[in-house]
């Protein structure tokens, strides 16, 4: 029986990808930093008989981290496949935004990537196997305010991701970064939430409109689940994999421009960009 070890499960995608395995017939290691949270989790499990395991881990701590994994690998002897789903998400100007906010974010989205690809990397290279899928978003090739500081972070997860993938295929081992586009999560309606924002800058408020718009016919995260089982159970070597309706127009809209139509776009008036979304994308975004 192949194995799936999935962090970030309480909600969302994690949870909807730890789901998806646990149907497909894997022996699912779910883990997240509270479980308590997942009584709704457990219930499912228990109703549909799947072999999904809850552990606590949280990526931020290096021992949680390793005592986590450690447990699993001497209890089952490996992992085959690795989703690094786990992340946070803090909307602000770099300005008004905490230097703790920066911090959490680069700690759990990048750092928490890095923690568990590195545990179990010398397994999955001794046994010249395995596959890690790492969960970015179009925010790792596209920067926007207010998500300045969680674009970073998934600028970095996509670059060291890029590395690790030359450094392991000769191991047998396939990395692959997913790019959801807007999806219906917690974290989507908190960046449509920027709406009662009181920041000065207005692309805080303008920004969190353009979520609202896209939630408005909203794509669910089995979506994105779907697709990580997909390159779980293909025997593909494609690096990026952008997810949703919206995902690859955006990424494509973006690398139309040169970065200075792009800052020019970004800091016009509230009344040129609301007309560009709804030239562009059709959305409604006041």
């Amino acid at each position: 029986m192949k194995t799936v070890l999935v962090t970030g499960t309480s909600k969302g995608i994690g949870l909807e990808t730890a789901l998806a395995f646990g149907r497909a017939g894997y022996k699912v290691f779910a883990t997240m930093r509270n479980t308590v949270m997942a009584s709704d989790f457990k219930e499912i499990i228990k109703n549909e008989s799947l072999d999904i395991s809850i552990s606590e881990m949280n990526v931020d701590s290096d021992a949680s981290v390793k005592k986590c994994i450690e447990a699993i690998i001497n209890e089952h002897g490996k992992v085959d496949v690795l989703v690094n789903n786990a992340g946070i998400e803090r909307h602000g100007s770099v300005e008004e935004l905490s230097m703790e906010d920066f911090k959490s974010i680069m700690e759990t989205n990048y750092f928490g990537v890095l923690r568990c690809t590195k545990s179990l990397l010398p397994i999955m290279r001794k046994n010249r196997k395995g596959c890690i899928i790492n969960v970015a978003s179009v925010a790792g090739h596209i920067s926007n305010s207010p998500l300045g500081a969680y674009a970073a972070s998934k600028f970095a997860l996509e670059a060291v991701s890029e590395a690790l993938a030359q450094e392991v295929k000769p191991f047998n081992i396939r990395v692959a970064i997913v790019e959801p586009g807007i999806i219906n999560t917690q974290m989507a309606q908190d960046i449509k939430g920027a709406l009662v924002s009181k920041s000065i800058y207005p692309q805080v408020n303008r920004f969190g409109g353009l979520f609202a718009a896209s939630l408005k016919t909203p794509t669910p995260p089995t979506l994105v689940a779907e697709k990580i089982l997909e390159i779980s159970e293909s025997n593909t070597w494609k690096l990026r994999h952008p997810v949703g309706p919206d995902s690859e127009p955006f990424i494509q809209w973006r690398a139309s421009m040169s970065d200075e139509q792009w800052i020019d776009w970004n800091a016009a008036s509230d009344e040129d960009w609301y007309q560009s979304v709804e030239q562009d994308f059709g959305l409604n975004a006041r």
